[in-house]
C-alpha cells in the first residue's frame, strides 16, 4: 500500500526551521547564578579546545597579542566562554564583533554572560548609535536566554556593606597579615594608582593578598574613577579576599547621579559584590 503524497498549494510552503545560532547569550541580573550556569557549560562540552575567561581579559588579550596573534590563537578552538560581556568603550566594540566574527565563521560557539541584552550593549554609555551596525551584526550570532532571581549575595546580609571604626579595621589587617599577606591603604591612594595601571593588570596588584584594606573610603564623582574601581571590584571578587573598610560605606561609593546613567548595573553589580566582601571579613561568605 503506498503512502498518500503530500501536495503543497501555490499559496502554502514547508514551516522553514529557523537555523541554530553559534552562541547563547545569558542575559540577566547580577548574583542569580549567571557565571556559574556558563562555568556548567564549559565543563560539559567535551572539547580538548576551549576557553573561560571574563571580557576585559579577552580584551586584554588582543592588546598583549595583537589583533591577528589573537585570531590565530583563538581559531578553531570548540568553544568560546565570556563572562561579563560588556562594551564601555568604541574600541572594545570594534575589537570584539571582529573577532567574534572571524571565530564563528571558523567554526567556535560562544557562551557569554552579561547584565546587557547583546543588542542593546553601549547604550547610554558612548556614542552606540554609530556603532549599531556593529553591535546587531554581533547580537546576531547568539541566541539570548533570560536568567531571572533573586541577588544571592544578599540573602544572608543585610543590604549595606560593614563599616570598621579605627581600631576593628585594624584588628583584621593585624589578623589577616599574621596568617597571609594584607593591604592597607587610604582609599584615595588606590584610586589613583589604579588610574596609572592598566585594569587587565589589577589582578596582579592583589596578587598573593589574604585581604584587601581600605582606610578612608570616599563616595566617587568622576565616572572614569569610578569605573576603574569597579574593575578593581570585579578581580578582588573573583580572588574572594575580603574588604576591610573605614570611612563612607562601600555601598554608597558611587555618586547618586551615576546610579542613574548607562553604567548603572555596572555599579549596582559593584554594591552586590562590595556588600559581599565586607561582610567576609566577620565571617560571612562572598562566594559566587
Amino acid at each position: 500500500r503506498s503512502e498518500p503524497v503530500k501536495k503543497a498549494g501555490l499559496f502554502r510552503r514547508a514551516p522553514k526551521e529557523t537555523p541554530m545560532k553559534p552562541g547563547v547569550y545569558l542575559d540577566g541580573g547580577f548574583g542569580v547564578g549567571k557565571t556559574h550556569l556558563l562555568a556548567s557549560i564549559y565543563h560539559a562540552m567535551p572539547s580538548r579546545r576551549k576557553y573561560f575567561g571574563s571580557f576585559i581579559e579577552y580584551t586584554a588579550l588582543v592588546g598583549a597579542l595583537g589583533y591577528r596573534n589573537t585570531v590565530d590563537l583563538l581559531r578553531g578552538s570548540d568553544l568560546l566562554c565570556i563572562d561579563e560581556f560588556e562594551l564601555d568603550d568604541p574600541g572594545d566594540t570594534m575589537v570584539m564583533t571582529r573577532l567574534l566574527g572571524e571565530l564563528v565563521a571558523s567554526g567556535t560557539k560562544l557562551a557569554a554572560t552579561s547584565n546587557t541584552p547583546p543588542n542593546a550593549l553601549g547604550e547610554g554609555r558612548f556614542a552606540a548609535q554609530d556603532f549599531l551596525r556593529e553591535i546587531h551584526a554581533m547580537s546576531e550570532s547568539f541566541e539570548t536566554l533570560r536568567i531571572d532571581g533573586v541577588d544571592y549575595r544578599q540573602r544572608a546580609i543585610d543590604g549595606s556593606a560593614v563599616v570598621l571604626d579605627d581600631a576593628d579595621y585594624a584588628k583584621a589587617v593585624a589578623d589577616a597579615a599574621a596568617a597571609g599577606t594584607a593591604s592597607d591603604d587610604a582609599f584615595a591612594d588606590v584610586i589613583r594608582h589604579l588610574a596609572q595601571v592598566h585594569p587587565s593588570r589589577y589582578i596582579r596588584l592583589i596578587d598573593g593578598l589574604d585581604l584587601v584594606g581600605l582606610r578612608d573610603v570616599q563616595v566617587l564623582t568622576d565616572q572614569s574613577e569610578a569605573l576603574r574601581f569597579v574593575a578593581f571590584v570585579d578581580r578582588v571578587y573573583d580572588a574572594q579576599l575580603p574588604i576591610a573598610a573605614t570611612g563612607a560605606s562601600l555601598d554608597t561609593v558611587f555618586a547618586e547621579e551615576m546610579l542613574g546613567g548607562g553604567y548603572r548595573k555596572k555599579y549596582l553589580r559593584a554594591i552586590s559584590r562590595l556588600n559581599a566582601l565586607t561582610h567576609s571579613v566577620r565571617g560571612g561568605s562572598g562566594e559566587d
